[in-house]
Parts: C-alpha cells; sequence; structure tokens
C-alpha cells in the first residue's frame, strides 16, 4: 500500500492551479489495492466510494443538517469511541469530517488503530474552525511535522470577539472568495499507517458541553452545483465496489460491545452475542450496535 495523498489527476489539477477542481475529486482517491477492506466512520449522506462497510453514530441528526443517512452497503450504527468490531479488521479507516465532533479524540483514535492498519483523517484546521466555529464541533485540530495537535473546546465559540470581528468585515469574503479557491489551506489532510502521532494539548478540558438549540439545513444547490454532482457521482458508481460489497458477510467482523465476545449468531432482525446473550438491531442492511436488550422481543 502506497499512501499517495493525491491522485495523479489531483496533482494535474492542482499544477494547473485549479485547487478547487482537485478538492472536489479527493473523495475519489483512496489509496488501497483492489482487495483491501475498507471501513468508513461516521460515514453520513456521502460515504466515500472505495467503503466497503460504513459507521455512523446516527440515522437522523442535526449534525450532518439532516442529510439522509446513505446505507447502500452494509451499514453499523455505532460510536467510533467504542467501535463494535474486533482488532486489525479493516485494511483501511476513513474518518472524514468526524474527529471534530467527538468529546474523546483519544479514545477515538485509539479505536480507529485498533481496527485497522492504515488510514485517512479529514477535519477543518484548527484556523479556520476558530474564526468560523461550527456549533457541533468540539475540537480544534492542525498538524505540525506529521503530528496531530487537537486542542479541546469548552464551548463551541472559543474567541467571541475575533468571531465577531471576522464576521463583521470578512466573513462573506473568506468564506465564498478564499476558503473555496484555497481548500487545501483550510484543511488537515492525515494519512497514516500503523500509528497516529497525536497530541492533545489541554486533556483536562471537558468537551462534553451542550451544544446550541439550532436547525441547519441543507443549502439551496444551484443547478451547475447539480450538473457537479452527476458527473462525481458516475466517476463514484465506478470506483465503488458494489458486487463486492452486497456479498461481504458482517458477522465475523463484529464484536459484542457488552462483553468484547466475537461469537454473535443472526436471527431475523436481530444478533445476539452467545456469551453474554446481549441482543442488538438489523434492520435490512443497517446493522444497530448502539440498541442492545437482553430479549429480542424487545426491539419489536
Amino acid at each position: 500500500m502506497s499512501l499517495n495523498s493525491n491522485s495523479a489527476l489531483m496533482n494535474f489539477f492542482l499544477k494547473i492551479k485549479l485547487p478547487r477542481l482537485a478538492w472536489a475529486i479527493r473523495k475519489l482517491h483512496t489509496p488501497v489495492n483492489s482487495t483491501d477492506l475498507v471501513l468508513e466512520v461516521g460515514s453520513g449522506g456521502n460515504p466515500y466510494p472505495r467503503s466497503n462497510i460504513l459507521l455512523d453514530a446516527y440515522e437522523s441528526t442535526r449534525e450532518r443538517h439532516w442529510t439522509p443517512l446513505v446505507t447502500d452497503r452494509p451499514t453499523i450504527l455505532g460510536f467510533v469511541e467504542n467501535l463494535p468490531f474486533k482488532d486489525n479488521t479493516f485494511d483501511f479507516v476513513i474518518a472524514s469530517h468526524v474527529l471534530e465532533h467527538s468529546t474523546d479524540p483519544a479514545k477515538f483514535l485509539s479505536e480507529i488503530q485498533r481496527v485497522g492498519k492504515a488510514g485517512y483523517i479529514e477535519v477543518p484546521d484548527a484556523f479556520m474552525e476558530r474564526i468560523n466555529p461550527y456549533q457541533d464541533h468540539r475540537l480544534e485540530i492542525t498538524v505540525r511535522d506529521g503530528t496531530l495537535l487537537i486542542f479541546k473546546k469548552d464551548d463551541w465559540v472559543q474567541d467571541r470577539r475575533v468571531v465577531e470581528l471576522y464576521e463583521d468585515r470578512v466573513k462573506s469574503y473568506m468564506t465564498t472568495e478564499l476558503m473555496p479557491k484555497r481548500p487545501f489551506q483550510f484543511h488537515v489532510r492525515y494519512y497514516w499507517e500503523g500509528k497516529i502521532d497525536f497530541k492533545i494539548i489541554n486533556d483536562d478540558v471537558d468537551a462534553s458541553w451542550a451544544a446550541p438549540k439550532s436547525d441547519p439545513r441543507i443549502n439551496h444547490i444551484s443547478m451547475l452545483g447539480r450538473l457537479k454532482g452527476l458527473v462525481y457521482n458516475g466517476l463514484a458508481y465506478i470506483l465503488t465496489q458494489s458486487k463486492r460489497n452486497s456479498d461481504i458477510e458482517v458477522l465475523p467482523l463484529l464484536s459484542c460491545l457488552e462483553c468484547g465476545n466475537g461469537d454473535l449468531s443472526r436471527l431475523t432482525g436481530s444478533l445476539t452475542c452467545n456469551s453474554c446473550h446481549a441482543v442488538f438491531q438489523v434492520k435490512g442492511s443497517l446493522i444497530d450496535m448502539k440498541k442492545r436488550t437482553n430479549s429480542a422481543s424487545d426491539l419489536t
């Protein structure tokens, strides 16, 4: 496996000074072999084409602006901080725009290293988060010398004066002109293999504060945006391993969140741990490893 950060096409667009196009197609690039098993955590409504198995915490949530959860391949409901998979199950783990939502980044990163051999992390850069904070983002993250530097936020806005000054004069310019034209400068893209080097600057801070109550919705998509989406979806379809994904047997990959046992049995509508007898709900291709009980009848 060669963890090249950019595809040849991305590098071409960067060379001819079209960074927006390079950024737009970055999700088409996952540096893995065709036989590698890829997990995506926090997959949401627009997973990477090359992901084989998806994991998200919620079927519906404000944190992704209520976009529907995609379940077109095996999908697990669970938290990254407590992944329901056996050790070293995946060749590659994608965590794109999800780490910044975690209240326990050390546990988050420990878990994806436990289940994966390599992976990719993408987040807004700490500077972007500081001046343009998001209500549900609990971390500011940047990278120095190959190490992720993580700052835990004690509130969604860290410097209200800076944010007020930014919003009064330059926000419209930054969000419509500079950031869209220079997306690589405002995001962290971090590839790792074997080990994630990270440092939490202020681990004593509690980042589990209640987010403000608001209802962000999907922004209006222009006709040009829809056309770009159709082109992207066509390319994504070519890269998606649809046939393989439909044939993946998930059961051997899972472990019970109650006792850690990997001996699970599947019945109609549920999974049962043969060790502690915890029961987890199954709905089509969606397995809810967060909802557990001691009786399958409680799930109906």
